[in-house]
């Protein structure tokens, strides 16, 4: 070859020697080219930077300690050098892998034979710094994961009511369905219950207290039922039982009203849970889910009309029942939207100075010509709010009709019945005070009969408002006492002036001689507290005189009178007077001849 031919060659030869080691150098990889006797032929300065090895130890030909500086970066050098060895062991071999480093960072490994023509004369390896690649998939990796467990626990949610752990509404509904939708034949039966008085155990042990019964009750209906049974929380204090394929619905219905009679011990109090409820089936008229619910909530509120704590199975003529109660309530708005509540007056007499010295004044309503019982249509009102014109009405009437009569004496009082569901209005002291002045009679001679379970509402305000009447001179009496959740040493704290009995512990007298210590012990603590005690269903001489005989102020029954019209009071008036009278005079006669 001539001189001019080999230059030529020459510089073709390190032009493609400069474009190479310029592509080397260009590239994002390390590069490390490998001879096929295993030394190090050539690295690019990416290599160099990526591994953190200086180019001076390189060019010493130390290629073990090239090889130490490397494997001392690896979390796993055995893993490094058993691929290396494999692919010497086959020289056309290729590869790829990933290597994870001590500080966190991971490489990705590629390698390939290099040959001139088809020998193999060494090997290149090329590294890729894949951290912020693999450290970006490993967050969407995790967030993918993170929403996938949020997917699962809102599905969870869904389905499972959030304080018992139990299925909610929308899962029963899902199963009963499915159950309704099953082989014909099956029996599928629904227990449909809510705890009785659940809201006195808020209002007075707090909601935490309530949240640990509902747990419980939880609880213990799940230990009722069979583990595929569906036992769901609907909201509040309702709890739905489904069972499907049972052989007897009523034997479970028993077992979950006897779990409950157990007591709930919570933060060292024992409260007794109590509940109301209705079973329902699938029969031959084939109902739906929505139907077979419904018959079970009418059989739960005949449950609970029955006295509460116990269950009944719907029967037919509870839906009858039940229109009975709508048309009584239509019947009631049309006789208050008609002004056709009428009131009557019982009179209370005075033992200390044997006469009357307080009028109730009480709703009445006729209808079709008979006098409908205050304990049906009363709660109806209460129910539909009615009572709040009832008791407008009454407190109107009593002051119209009666001015004549309390004009005449100071000491003479008017008594009204107010529901809490009044007092909930938040006006009624205004109401009160513009209806007694647009009559001309004085709040002084006025008492507001209230009961218990009127102070044990979440809001201050009925209590507010009871204050602000006697403030102005308006008297409180607690109506029915010893029927609710009160207790004589609660009395202290409630703003009151008199002490209602109710007749239930008047009807425990009957000869007058049997030892009677709560009823003794209610009226010392109403007057070791100031207040005046008024007795209630007082029905015959014998227990009108042992209540004189234990100092009770103040007696209202049959014996005296029955509620009266307005037309009749005056004569009522005298004949309760008669009536005390004599048995002052009878009493008398008796404490002296014993003595």
């Amino acid at each position: 070859m001539s001189t001019s031919a080999r230059t030529e060659e020459d510089a073709r030869l390190r032009e493609a020697m400069s474009l190479l080691s310029a592509t080397l150098e260009s590239t994002a990889d390390g590069i490390l080219v490998v001879s096929a006797e295993g030394r190090i032929s050539s690295v690019n300065n990416q290599f160099l930077s990526m591994w953190g090895i200086p180019r001076e130890l390189v060019d010493t030909g130390d290629d073990e300690s090239v090889m130490g500086s490397v494997l001392g970066q690896l979390t796993d050098p055995e893993q490094f050098l058993a691929k290396v060895t494999a692919l010497y062991a086959d020289p056309d071999a290729e590869s790829h892998d990933v290597l994870h480093f001590r500080d966190g960072r991971t490489f990705e490994r590629y390698s390939r034979p290099q040959k001139v023509e088809d020998r193999v004369v060494g090997r290149v390896w090329s590294f890729r710094d894949v951290t912020a690649a693999r450290r970006a998939q490993d967050q969407i990796n995790q967030a993918m994961a993170d929403l996938a467990q949020q997917a699962s626990q809102l599905k969870t949610l869904a389905f499972q009511d959030p304080l018992t752990g139990l299925s909610n509404r929308q899962l029963f509904n899902d199963r009963l369905a499915h159950a309704l939708a099953g082989p014909c034949g099956t029996a599928v039966d629904v227990l449909l219950l809510d705890l009785d008085d659940f809201k006195e155990v808020n209002d007075i042990h707090g909601h935490h207290a309530g949240d640990q019964m509902l747990i419980e009750v939880g609880r213990r209906l799940r230990a009722c039922v069979r583990p595929n049974d569906v036992v769901a929380r609907l909201g509040g204090d309702e709890f739905v039982v489904l069972l499907v394929g049972s052989l007897d619905a009523d034997a479970a219905a028993a077992r979950v009203v006897e779990s409950l009679k157990l007591p709930v011990w919570i933060d060292g109090t024992m409260l007794r849970p109590s509940l109301s409820l209705g079973l329902a089936s699938i029969s031959e008229d084939a109902v739906d889910a929505s139907e077979l619910l419904r018959r079970a909530d009418i059989a739960m509120y005949a449950a609970k009309s029955a006295g509460k704590n116990r269950y009944l199975r719907f029967r037919p003529e509870m839906m009858t029942a039940l229109l009975e109660r709508t048309d009584l309530e239509a019947g009631l708005r049309t006789a208050v939207d008609s002004g056709e509540i009428a009131v009557h007056y019982q009179p209370i007499v005075s033992a200390r100075l044997g006469t009357v010295v307080k009028v109730e004044a009480l709703a009445r309503w006729e209808r079709d010509g008979a006098l409908v019982p205050p304990h049906q249509f009363i709660p109806t009102a209460e129910r539909s709010g009615l009572i709040v014109e009832i008791g407008t009405e009454v407190l109107l009437r009593g002051c119209t009709e009666l001015e004549p009569w309390l004009s005449a004496d100071s000491s003479r009082s008017l008594a009204v019945n107010v529901s809490g569901v009044q007092l909930q209005q938040g006006n009624f002291p205004e109401l009160l005070f513009a209806t007694a002045g647009s009559c001309g009679v004085d709040p002084h001679q006025l008492v507001v009969e209230v009961t218990e379970s009127v102070f044990f509402d979440d809001d201050c305000q009925v209590q507010r408002q009871l204050v602000q009447l006697r403030s102005a001179g308006v008297r409180v009496a607690l109506d029915d006492f010893g029927t609710g959740y009160s207790s004589l040493g609660r009395l202290q704290d409630l703003p009151v002036d008199t002490l209602k009995i109710d007749q239930s512990f008047v009807g425990l007298i009957h000869g007058g001689t049997e030892p009677l210590p709560i009823l003794n012990c209610m009226i010392d603590m109403a007057h070791g507290l100031g207040l005046t005690v008024t007795a209630e269903g007082v029905e015959t001489r014998e227990q009108a005189e042992y209540l004189m005989r234990r100092g009770c102020d103040s007696l209202q029954g049959f014996l005296f009178s029955r509620p009266q019209p307005a037309p009749s009071l005056p004569a009522a008036l005298s004949a309760s007077a008669r009536t005390i009278t004599a048995l002052r005079h009878d009493t008398a006669a008796q404490t002296q001849s014993v003595l």
